[in-house]
């Protein structure tokens, strides 16, 4: 039965107006028009599907079982077209993003929150991990973008510099960097220190920098997430050397901290995609806000700025 999206909105219309005058003024046809559509269906079915009286075209008992399935059919086929046009115009569809922990906790946040307010219908993934697993996934494709740290990001992919956070000294209630207004790398010589482990992208900015300082630490105590420095270093087991953007995630252990200087080290944060991958419509609208948020003024926290 060749029974197409034209024929379904007549038989609807004509059973929603009553007749064959009001269905072709509703759809904009003539009423011959909608005359021989209805009866080519009536055709193509084997069945009559209207009664026509004097007053009113009404539904035969085969005609009210074809509208309940042509008004299923449309409301599915205009849901979906009208999805598609959301797509095509980025305002509906989805997109992923992955991030760095740090990065998906302090510097997503207020730039998904605006991208979300002018396209509430676009769902929204953010995939969090460390930077190997980050780069993993605009790789494999389970993630349209992603922001992380320049320095890992391998040629065959593109970045865009976004964004800047400068390191910090953190360190433990009552502890006597508490008398300074900073502190330099050298200040840290002999320290107990609670260091990121090398699968850290953060582990790599200190190791440089101590090593270009000539510092030499005393004893370091090693953990792999934000959370773990955090509170080994509340409890007096050292101090570290974190950037900006992590801040935010150690509020919860009641650190104290202080900028980092000579030398000052900033980490160069960048919006990534994979270039042979095509992005949608929606896709491309969430990287032009990234890459533009300096411009739309949108929040980080202190320590960090867009460029």
């Amino acid at each position: 039965m060749e029974i197409g999206i034209r024929h379904l909105r007549a038989v609807v219309a004509v059973a929603d107006a009553g007749g064959y005058t009001g269905a072709a003024r509703e759809l904009h046809v003539a009423q011959s028009s909608m005359s021989r559509t209805v009866l080519e269906v009536e055709r193509r079915l084997g069945v009559s599907l209207f009664e026509r009286t004097t007053r009113r075209v009404r539904p035969t008992a085969d005609g009210e079982q074809f509208l309940t399935i042509a008004r299923r059919l449309l409301a599915e086929f205009d849901t979906a077209m009208n999805h598609f046009e959301g797509y095509l115009a980025g305002t509906r569809g989805s997109v992923s993003i992955a991030a760095l922990p740090s990065l998906a906790a302090t510097m997503l946040p207020h730039a998904l929150a605006a991208f979300r307010a002018t396209r509430p219908d676009v769902a929204v993934t953010v995939r969090d991990g460390l930077s190997q697993d980050v780069l993993d996934h605009v790789a494999r494709g389970s993630a349209d973008m992603a922001v992380t740290v320049a320095a890992t990001v391998p040629p065959t992919l593109h970045a865009r510099h976004v964004a800047v956070d400068r390191f910090v000294c953190v360190f433990p209630p009552g502890h006597r960097f508490a008398g300074h207004d900073e502190l330099t790398w050298s200040d840290l010589t002999g320290e107990d220190f609670v260091a990121f482990d090398p699968t850290s992208s953060i582990r790599a900015y200190v190791d440089r920098t101590l090593s270009r300082c000539g510092v030499r630490l005393g004893p370091v105590t090693q953990a792999r997430n934000v959370g773990a420095v955090a509170g080994l270093t509340a409890s007096g087991l050292g101090v570290s050397a974190v950037p900006g953007l992590v801040l935010p995630m150690m509020k919860f252990a009641e650190i104290d901290s202080r900028p980092l200087v000579e030398p000052v080290v900033e980490r160069d944060i960048c919006l990534v995609h994979d270039p042979a991958r095509p992005l949608s419509r929606t896709a491309l609208a969430l990287m032009e806000l990234l890459a533009n948020a300096r411009s739309q003024r949108l929040g980080l926290p202190a320590g960090a700025r867009w460029v």
